[in-house]
């Protein structure tokens, strides 16, 4: 019977050995999870891959659906050091769509580790999974900084926010395969000029 996972954050790591421990645990369930899915993904073998107790596993991850939130946070942050600045000439709605087009490309070189942690990060709490804090301003940072918004509005927020989730659902029809790679980055295209174009009531 599997585990139920008890309604409380993980623990977080206070000492470069526990950070390296924690970082070994999540590359080995991303390994997991992009060749076998979600479903598959058993919490003691990650412990044994990982080099760690069970216990180990369970007090920074108290369930799949921390493991594989966290796991998404750090991904979100690993992609925004590598994203360059905005080129020359670019419009700020391209630039964002760019972004978007980007993490969605990178996301989908392991559909099933996508799917894991989309899943994952749908069906978790805000109160008891704190990674998704992570992943919701590490992401309206990382568009912020395409859109080279430097002093964001709750307007600004709101339509990034919008976007953000007309994002989430593309990609759900991307790993399904209800949308192919072009009708997906057109209707991220779309989406970006409709939600960022600058107007009348922008700001």
């Amino acid at each position: 019977m599997p585990r139920i996972a008890e309604a409380r954050p993980g623990a977080e790591p206070s000492s470069p050995r526990q950070r390296a421990r924690r970082q070994s645990i999540l590359k080995v369930a991303a390994d997991a999870a992009a060749v076998a899915g979600l479903e598959r993904v058993q919490m003691q073998e990650v412990a044994k891959s990982a080099g760690v107790a069970l216990g180990t596993l369970y007090r920074y991850f108290p369930s799949k659906t921390h493991l594989f939130t966290a796991l998404m946070a750090e991904q979100i942050e690993e992609f925004a050091a590598r994203v360059p600045e905005r080129a020359a000439g670019t419009s700020p709605e391209d630039a964002v769509f760019e972004t978007l087009r980007s993490a969605t490309r990178n996301l989908l070189r392991r559909p099933a580790l996508a799917t894991a942690m989309i899943h994952s990060a749908n069906t978790a709490r805000a109160s008891t999974v704190p990674d998704l804090a992570r992943i919701d301003s590490g992401f309206l940072d990382l568009l912020l900084r395409a859109w080279e918004v430097e002093q964001p509005t709750e307007h600004h927020i709101a339509r990034l926010r919008l976007l953000i989730l007309l994002w989430y659902g593309v990609l759900q029809a991307r790993l399904n395969e209800r949308l192919s790679p072009q009708k997906a980055e057109g209707d991220l295209h779309t989406a970006c000029h409709l939600l960022l174009a600058p107007g009348p009531d922008a700001g």
